[in-house]
């Protein structure tokens, strides 16, 4: 069975991938296929079923959850940093509730946060594929931007301000880091136990030689410098990729439960995980 693999073009999962790209780690007769798209992207394809595993966020699971499992490993959490909001000059948060804010789509983690923070979707949005956000609010299109994958270390160099850091929130409101993504695999791949020890082993091998797989990380930086492209690997390849633990579970249990508190879900939310 062919497994095609859906990770976001970024340098943190090209990270995690790197170990069975490169051949370095043996596939154990899986035939796979990496692809590598815009997270939004993903979280639309998952709603399909189109992927055998995929990257998706967590604020889409719910929504697949029929048809998905989380693997325990692989998730992107933010402890005490996340997704921020960023303008031209400074914004209260009343002032955000008044103006625009371009968001990098509406299935993902940090669009379900910045409503908990705002108050559900009464705040003025508009989707854009995340690296066109920068520019939008640079060039006064929209007021504010939410950002997500390296936006989040770039904005000052744009002479941008930061006015919101959802991570920062969500752990004074919590104690918990804040899970953004994750890695589900469609129920009906064969040898799901086994195929989700190998993408584990993926991660710990990138670890364990981590200029190599930086190295090719690099190729998935948009311009990015290798220091900064390290940066934000290190931020979202922690303890917490290797294994929720118990923190981890308990704070995608908290977010879950809280945006289907606020309606956001027509159906209970189950968190269920593979092994």
């Amino acid at each position: 069975m062919l497994v095609r693999i859906g990770h976001s073009a970024d340098p943190d999962d090209a990270f995690m991938a790197w170990a069975l790209v490169s051949g370095r780690l043996d596939s154990r007769g899986f035939e796979l296929e990496f692809v590598a798209e815009d997270i939004q992207v993903l979280n639309e394809w998952a709603l399909e079923g189109k992927l055998e595993v995929t990257a998706l966020s967590l604020a889409t699971y719910p929504l697949v959850q029929d048809r998905y499992a989380l693997l325990p490993h692989g998730a992107s959490f933010g402890s005490g940093y996340g997704p921020i909001v960023v303008a031209r000059d400074e914004l209260t948060l009343d002032e955000l509730r008044s103006v625009e804010i371009a968001v990098p789509g509406r299935l993902t983690t940090a669009f379900l946060v910045l409503g908990m923070v705002l108050g559900a979707e009464s705040f003025s949005h508009r989707a854009l594929p995340f690296d066109r956000i920068l520019d939008e609010v640079k060039s006064g299109e929209a007021a504010a931007g939410l950002l997500i994958h390296e936006g989040q270390l770039t904005y000052a160099d744009e002479g941008l301000v930061k006015v919101l850091d959802l991570g920062e929130w969500w752990l004074l409101e919590t104690g918990l880091p804040l899970p953004l993504g994750a890695i589900a695999a469609r129920r009906d791949v064969a040898r799901l136990d086994e195929l989700s020890g190998l993408l584990r082993e993926s991660i710990d091998v990138g670890l364990a030689n981590r200029e190599e797989a930086t190295a090719y990380a690099l190729g998935f930086a948009r311009d990015l410098t290798p220091e900064t492209a390290d940066r934000f690997i290190e931020m979202y390849v922690n303890e917490l990729t290797c294994d929720y633990g118990d923190e981890g579970r308990h704070a995608v249990q908290e977010l879950l439960q809280r945006a289907e508190a606020l309606g956001a879900y027509e159906q209970p939310v189950r968190v269920e995980f593979v092994g």
